[in-house]
């Protein structure tokens, strides 16, 4: 998979994801289903969504002991998503066993994605509520080296450090990253962001567009504008 926008949809019904997604009727965004509306409507919503066509990261950063998260993946591989995820924080064993659920029987798997630090998390927050000392983008560097060295395809990262991201992992190793605004747009609750263009400009393989896009008053060009200044 190229380059691409994935529009956040953080809905709460299934009712309201549709009335969004039915504005598109030439091109068929790439989504991501997060926790909020998986757990509103389960799997029947991963379904219904990808058998309208479109490619799904279902982000529901898994993180628990190595045996849990492998049984769990094997679950979610049946649902026949493009990209999964877990917390890099759960470490290598967990990532492993992980690859391991998420393989089905014929060798073939959904991509899977390590969260490194979340774009919420800054370094003030990171050494005095998760007791970490070390700065945030070492922290980051040795979580994505760690998932790499497990057999991961790649990280959820701040676009800032997308581009480091790759010197150290390789330019096939996927950054996703989230916290990205327009230019004129509000930050809501990111700490870490950058716009598209300075995104595409460092790096990044894949965006993921939430607000800016879902609660603009045209909803349709403003994702239009979001390919437009990260692909061209």
């Amino acid at each position: 998979m190229g380059k691409d926008v994935i529009v956040a949809c953080d809905f709460s019904s299934a009712t309201a994801v549709y009335e969004f997604l039915d504005k598109f009727t030439d091109r068929k965004p790439f989504v991501k289903i997060g926790m909020e509306l998986f757990y509103a409507e389960g799997p029947s919503i991963v379904k219904e969504i990808k058998k309208r066509g479109h490619k799904i990261f279902l982000d529901l950063k898994l993180h628990d002991i190595p045996n849990t998260v492998k049984k769990a993946m094997a679950v979610l591989s049946n649902l026949d998503v493009d990209i999964c995820n877990l917390h890099a924080g759960g470490t290598g064993r967990m990532m492993e066993a992980a690859l391991e659920g998420l393989t089905r029987p014929d060798g073939t798997r959904p991509l899977l994605i390590a969260v490194t630090q979340l774009t919420s998390t800054d370094q003030e927050s990171m050494e005095n509520d998760l007791l970490i000392k070390e700065p945030i983008d070492k922290v980051v560097m040795h979580y994505a080296a760690t998932a790499k060295k497990a057999g991961l395809d790649g990280v959820v990262c701040s676009p800032l450090e997308a581009g480091k991201v790759h010197e150290i992992c390789g330019n096939d190793f996927l950054t996703i990253t989230p916290g990205v605004r327009f230019a004129d747009g509000d930050i809501g609750d990111q700490r870490r962001v950058m716009t598209p263009a300075e995104a595409k400009k460092i790096g990044s393989d894949y965006i993921v567009v939430g607000r800016p896009i879902t609660a603009a008053e045209d909803v349709v060009a403003a994702y239009n504008r979001c390919v437009e200044e990260f692909i061209g």
